[in-house]
């Protein structure tokens, strides 16, 4: 078992050094570099932009940029914004909670209802429910997310005025409720491309569970078919589903980005396009790093949960 984790460990950390190294080149490749903004100004010369970058250390090679930017972030030092001088980890730390909120409440809410679809839909197989799900799914999956959230708005705030347009809470009014109230229309739409993907996996776990020596032995005796399903086929279906809750969050980071867009969420997808708009590359790295981390934990952590709950892992 600590091999294991060891092992898990290693590959997470090698994986976010190669993450560091690409954002890195490319951020740097982009043309007008870290520098693109002052390239705006008409005020600025060829030889303020050469003193700034010499200021910066941009002027030195591209391998030792990339070392000391590295090194300053092991310490705890992400750098600086280009677009109001605070801390890097300063700026993304007013952003995280809102983004954090939202993809939890769309995960709380994709695992949900996906695992009643899916075992529901493994259970009731080619009756209308489970083509009904499977038509939804295939809908849900091939519609982009920011279709369904144009949508939204247009049904659920222009035309029936059930819930607010935009923005995280109603200026004035700081209660749980209101937060709530605009809560409700982004977590779902994010939450719908999710529920599509976990009902579809979540039934096909089902399957196979339901197919295993050990259910037909269970019925064999019989065992109740409810017990049969709840203690011996979701008990096992959800295993794989464990993995693929870690794999799922470079989705939902992704899909939180363009759903912060459109309701205006004052969240880091919304903070990563205002900063690439603006050429503030310190700002840009560090959602990158922090989202690489994000994602790295999550997947090491599912590793960590299959491996304490499947004993053949730990055997193995």
């Amino acid at each position: 078992m600590v091999a294991f984790l060891l092992k898990r460990l290693m590959q997470s950390l090698v994986l976010l050094v190669i993450v560091s190294i690409i954002g890195f080149v490319v951020l740097n490749l982009i043309p007008g570099g870290p520098l693109a903004q002052y390239a705006l100004d008409p005020g600025m010369t060829q030889d303020d932009r050469m003193r700034i970058a010499a200021q910066l250390g941009l002027d030195r090679p591209l391998w030792v940029q990339y070392l000391e930017w590295a090194s300053r972030m092991l310490q705890g030092d992400w750098g600086t914004s280009f677009r109001d001088g605070n801390p890097v980890l300063t700026v993304i730390g007013r952003h995280v909670s809102a983004t954090l909120l939202l993809m939890g409440s769309a995960t709380v809410i994709s695992v949900a209802i996906g695992t009643w679809i899916g075992i529901r839909g493994a259970t009731h197989r080619y009756s209308v429910f489970d083509y009904t799900a499977t038509v939804g799914a295939m809908i849900a999956l091939s519609i982009p997310t920011f279709w369904f959230g144009l949508i939204g708005i247009y049904v659920f705030s222009l035309r029936l005025g059930w819930f607010p347009a935009g923005n995280m809470y109603t200026i004035g009014d700081a209660s749980v409720l209101n937060y709530l109230h605009h809560l409700i229309m982004p977590s779902i739409v994010l939450a719908l491309v999710h529920i599509a993907i976990w009902s579809r996996f979540m039934r096909g776990a089902t399957l196979d569970a339901i197919n295993q020596e050990f259910v037909k032995t269970a019925r064999a005796k019989g065992v109740p078919e409810r017990r049969v399903i709840m203690k011996h086929v979701v008990g096992n279906a959800l295993l794989p589903m464990i993995t693929l809750a870690g794999v799922q969050l470079p989705s939902l980071l992704t899909g939180a980005l363009v759903t912060e867009t459109v309701f205006s969420w004052p969240g880091m997808g919304r903070l990563f396009l205002d900063s690439l708009g603006y050429s503030d590359y310190p700002v840009v790295m560090g959602l990158l790093m922090f989202s690489a981390i994000l994602t790295i934990a999550a997947n090491f952590i599912a590793d960590v949960v299959v491996a304490l709950v499947d004993p053949r892992i730990r055997l193995a």
